[in-house]
């Protein structure tokens, strides 16, 4: 446990799957004060009040960790991921000595954990850098990345070279905890308390208007701090109006990221070309002269579509204005139309696909392209790569080489001819012997039993990422059941939208995508919950409701989405077509409209007894 002889364990042969207890999910983002404001405008309808303080911390450009503590000490510690599933990195954090392995104090928690974000301080990294060029080895790119790579090396003895340091942001949660502070603030202090490094630089706000001072006071400050800052985190103080206020789709609603500018370079855009995505969809992309922006190379952009390069009126051959958007993702924002020559070449969005040849059309209303080709190679390559990628099936040892090779043989015609393969015709591949074969058919085997929600992911459904996922699968349990849902249906769930809905409908409204279930479902994969749930009665049908104010046991979406899957409908207004209230305290203007209009009101008990009393025959 000492803090200075933490130099690792002997290498791990990879790192477990962990399930996160509670989601780690991204922030919403503000660009500008308008945007901010929106934000705050938000919340205080939604609270019916303008009277809430909010903790202003600073955005640090790392690698979000959970930690987990039991009885004090630090027991596993586990990457972001993709939100709901991360990597175990227990060895690795284990080795950075701002993290404790035991709390300073026995008055904790049974079990708990902690957020935070692990960095490269930029001092440490110039010393490292001068270090590696001295020793004739390669120099790394920014600090962020070699954090990230640092966190993931698979020898902990090379993470422990690293002086890698953390910030921890947020209580991700307790048991048997007793007595637990009520607001964010605090939250922090009692952290700092048990030994945990919180920033200096949190402030707690009252008014908007603070909170802007805050952020430009740190825009002005953010080139004199040793780590990577890239804006401000905006959090609703009270943890009760933080529940209240709950979450849409991957996002709480309680809280808001308020980005600086992005890191900008300008370079050429030499050329424009396009590639084919999983879904057919056609993207141009920017080939640049190579140019440093924030500490990376880049020499290619995105242009998103053919909207985005009319927009900017991109023209090949244009010195262009590049950024980082989130310190990431290179893109092209505007064009120095003044040092153009007069040789410039607009671009034209090809009218076949570059690939197989087939005609791209763009759909009414779609700002994308798309090959008209479901059996188009390249696209099976991108969609055969997702299928079998971490997040969806995990089939480990099928790379994209291998898979384009078996799309180039006729072996794989769709996703579920993965299932069909003969291993005496994947030894004649180049580079398959018997145990690489072997271990493949086996990975193949194993990923039969992923749950439903990792399935629907895999297939590659527009907009169907790991949250939609599981929104679809603990809502019908069934491939059958989703198969046959109509629009309707789908976005009476609480956090599917139309365009999801949509999307869903149309995919499976395909025959050819018909027979892809069909081909998983002969071949054994599982398409179902092992517990399926029973059709949900529709208690409240032909009723409708008013959720207002705080409420103490429930959030008011949760509150929402119940109503909805027993069949009653929600509206935003007290109108006399108002069968009940539900009201929470500070219930406001909605609660007087009620009472005026003799709408019956009821709060999260009377809600429940409803609910119980109308299930009763």
């Amino acid at each position: 446990d000492s803090p200075t002889q933490r130099v690792g364990a002997e290498p791990a042969k990879g790192f477990a799957e962990v399930q996160h207890p509670r989601p780690m999910l991204s922030l919403g983002n503000a660009f500008d004060d308008d945007e901010f404001m929106a934000w705050h405008n938000r919340v205080a309808n939604l609270l019916e009040r303008e009277d809430f303080d909010m903790v202003c911390e600073l955005k640090f450009d790392g690698l979000a960790v959970a930690l987990t503590y039991e009885n004090g000490v630090f027991v596993r510690g586990a990457t972001r991921g993709n939100g709901l599933t991360g990597e175990d990195v227990t060895q690795n954090l284990r080795t950075i000595k701002s993290i404790p392995l035991r709390t300073l104090t026995g008055k904790v928690p049974e079990r708990f954990e902690v957020r935070g974000e692990v960095y490269f301080p930029k001092s440490e990294f110039q010393k490292f850098n001068e270090e590696r060029a001295a020793q004739g080895q390669p120099t790394y790119a920014n600090p962020r990345n070699t954090a990230a790579g640092s966190l993931r090396q698979l020898d902990s003895r090379m993470t422990a070279e690293r002086p890698l340091d953390i910030f921890i942001y947020s209580l991700g949660y307790a048991d048997g905890n007793g007595a637990m502070p009520d607001n964010h603030a605090d939250t922090l202090a009692y952290l700092k308390g048990l030994g945990f490094r919180i920033n200096p630089n949190v402030k707690l706000t009252h008014t908007p208007e603070e909170t802007i001072d805050y952020y430009r006071t740190w825009l002005e400050k953010v080139e004199s701090l040793d780590y990577g800052c890239d804006g401000i985190v905006i959090k609703v103080n009270r943890l009760d109006y933080q529940q209240h206020l709950g979450y849409v789709g991957r996002e709480p609603r309680w809280a808001i990221a308020y980005k600086f500018p992005a890191t900008q370079s300008i370079t050429q855009l030499l050329d424009i070309g396009v590639s084919v995505g999983r879904t057919g969809s056609i993207n141009p992309y920017a080939i640049l002269e190579p140019v440093d922006v924030g500490g990376a190379t880049v020499k290619q952009a995105t242009l998103h579509n053919e909207d985005y390069i009319r927009s900017k009126d991109l023209r090949i051959g244009d010195w262009v204005v590049i950024e980082r958007a989130g310190e990431v993702i290179p893109q092209v924002v505007s064009v120095i139309t003044n040092r153009r020559t007069g040789a410039e070449k607009e671009f034209v969005m090809p009218t076949t696909c570059p690939n197989c040849g087939e005609p791209v059309v763009r759909p009414e209303g779609e700002a994308a392209s798309y090959c008209v080709n479901a059996a188009c190679p390249e696209q099976l390559v991108r969609l055969l790569e997702h299928f079998v990628s971490k997040g969806a099936m995990d089939i480990e040892g099928m790379g994209e080489k291998q898979g384009q090779a078996l799309i180039e043989q006729g072996m794989v015609k769709d996703v579920a001819d993965l299932y069909y393969l003969d291993k005496d015709e994947l030894l004649k591949l180049d580079r398959m012997a018997e145990k690489s074969v072997s271990n493949l058919l086996e990975a193949i085997e194993n990923s039969k039993i992923r749950p439903l929600a990792r399935v629907l992911v895999a297939l590659g459904v527009r907009h169907v990422g790991s949250e939609v996922g599981e929104l679809l699968a603990r809502h019908f349990s069934t491939i059958d059941a989703l198969m046959k849902a109509t629009e309707e249906e789908l976005t009476s769930i609480p956090s599917i939208g139309p365009k999801i809905a949509e999307t869903v409908v149309a995919y499976f409204s395909k025959e050819s995508n018909q027979n892809v279930v069909e081909k998983l479902r002969a071949a054994g994969v599982r398409l179902a919950d092992e517990a399926a749930a029973q059709p949900v009665e529709q208690l409240l049908s032909g009723m409708r409701f008013v959720v207002t104010g705080r409420l103490h046991n429930f959030s008011r979406s949760q509150i929402e989405g119940r109503i909805k899957e027993l069949g009653g409908a929600v509206s935003g207004s007290v109108s006399r077509k108002t069968n009940y209230v539900v009201a929470g305290e500070d219930a406001g203007s909605k609660l007087a409209d009620a009472q005026s209009l003799n709408v019956e009101v009821i709060d999260e008990e009377g809600f429940l007894e409803l609910v119980t009393q109308s299930s009763k025959p």
